[in-house]
């Protein structure tokens, strides 16, 4: 094919692509009116007049509270929205999330187009509107969060810097965790594939940051780490259906009664032993992209409270699948794009966008509202099991033993 026409095709694809998914994503959003970022201006403009940070609270029809739920150290880093008209901070906010999924997505997509030859900007521009369409994205705008500048951090150290045997590895997991815990989890990752340094650097990284934050606002530390986090009132109800959590999916299917949280401690145990296991066993042979997805969806898993804008997980775990099924013959083959096709699907339509299941307590009535409910936990769990492993040095994939 003539490279001039065969260059209008893929012009043709991103741009087709593009529009389907702006249609989509037009019919699909459900705006928040920015509603967290609001939290956060609020404290902070609360902080800045001298109060202390983590007695603010915003009376809440639904909940009775809200309050300024992440660490002293991402609130000195949010301090600047304290001070800047909220238009602003809604459209630094907007960029900033739009420009962190095009980023990770760069990171994620090139090195699979690289070895199949794909042109890399072709690729890229289809799977940067596909990754925007996706509920978790939605909801990541919509409220205004900062969960994508997270993952630009993780993804950052495990896909850029800790292949190139970069001294900073681990800077970025560190930083993200000392901004909001479960990030904490890519930490133990990088112990159990053995990248020792790496794990150090971030847990001294974690300390360093948390330890200044604690010298330059000693009470707001004081009153984080020794009451705060303490008090699970403070992150919301666990059985919302935005709650994509084991924790969530126990909630909802033991209403009106409140959910065993020795069962939930066991399970959580199984599905982190059992997340790590496959995890390391990505590290070690070398497929990052495997790696990040396995230990994204378990934190996911075994966080009390997973909200829909945290699960940016599903993204390396659906590329992992594709760079698999790329590669394989059969039946096999068959299977893994049903996996991405499916998968893909869920992640769209999502399970709060498409049903208000409101807010009272409201429990599980029957299988199929199980599924529709649950469907990020299940997904999660599914991927946790079929995740492909890639061996980069023959392109083949590891089964689960």
């Amino acid at each position: 094919m003539h490279p001039a026409r065969l260059k209008l095709i893929q012009i043709g694809a991103v741009a087709g692509v593009a529009v389907a998914a702006a249609v989509a994503f037009w019919l699909l959003f459900t705006s928040q009116h920015f509603f967290d970022l609001k939290i956060y201006i609020s404290a902070e403009k609360w902080w800045l007049d001298g109060h202390e940070l983590y007695d603010f609270a915003q009376p809440d029809a639904l909940q009775g509270a809200l309050y300024f739920t992440y660490p002293p150290f991402a609130a000195m880093l949010m301090l600047p929205l304290g001070l800047l008209p909220l238009g602003v901070a809604q459209t630094l906010i907007t960029v900033g999330t739009v420009a962190a999924v095009a980023l990770t997505t760069w990171w994620l997509i090139v090195p699979l187009a690289d070895r199949q030859g794909w042109p890399r900007w072709t690729a890229v521009g289809i799977a940067i509107p596909l990754v925007v369409l996706i509920e978790p994205t939605r909801a990541t705008l919509s409220f205004g969060q900062i969960n994508m500048w997270l993952a630009v951090l993780v993804v950052a150290d495990l896909l850029v810097l800790l292949p190139r045997g970069s001294r900073f590895a681990g800077v970025g997991i560190g930083i993200a965790t000392a901004i909001k815990l479960t990030p904490g989890l890519f930490i133990v990752y990088l112990l159990v594939s053995r990248r020792y340094r790496a794990a150090a650097v971030a847990a001294g990284t974690t300390a360093g940051v948390t330890l200044l934050a604690a010298l330059i606002s000693p009470s707001s530390s004081r009153d984080f780490w020794f009451s705060a986090i303490l008090d699970p009132s403070r992150v919301g109800r666990y059985d919302y259906t935005a709650n994509q959590s084991l924790m969530g999916l126990l909630s909802r299917l033991m209403l009106p009664e409140q959910a065993d949280r020795r069962l939930w401690l066991l399970i959580a145990a199984a599905v982190l032993a059992f997340g790590m296991w496959r995890a390391a066993v990505a590290g070690r042979s070398g497929d990052e992209v495997a790696g990040l997805a396995l230990t994204g969806l378990t934190a996911g898993l075994i966080s009390p409270i997973s909200w829909l804008h945290h699960l940016y997980w599903f993204v390396p775990a659906l590329v992992a699948v594709l760079g698999a099924a790329v590669v394989a013959r059969g039946r096999r083959r068959v299977a893994l794009f049903a996996l991405l096709i499916g998968g893909y699907a869920i992640t769209v339509l999502g399970v709060d966008t498409l049903v208000d299941w409101g807010s009272e307590l409201r429990p599980t009535r029957d299988a199929g509202e199980f599924l529709v409910r649950n469907a990020f936990t299940l997904l999660s769990l599914l991927l946790l099991v079929l995740l492909p492993i890639r061996r980069p040095s023959n392109h083949t994939e590891i089964a689960p033993e």
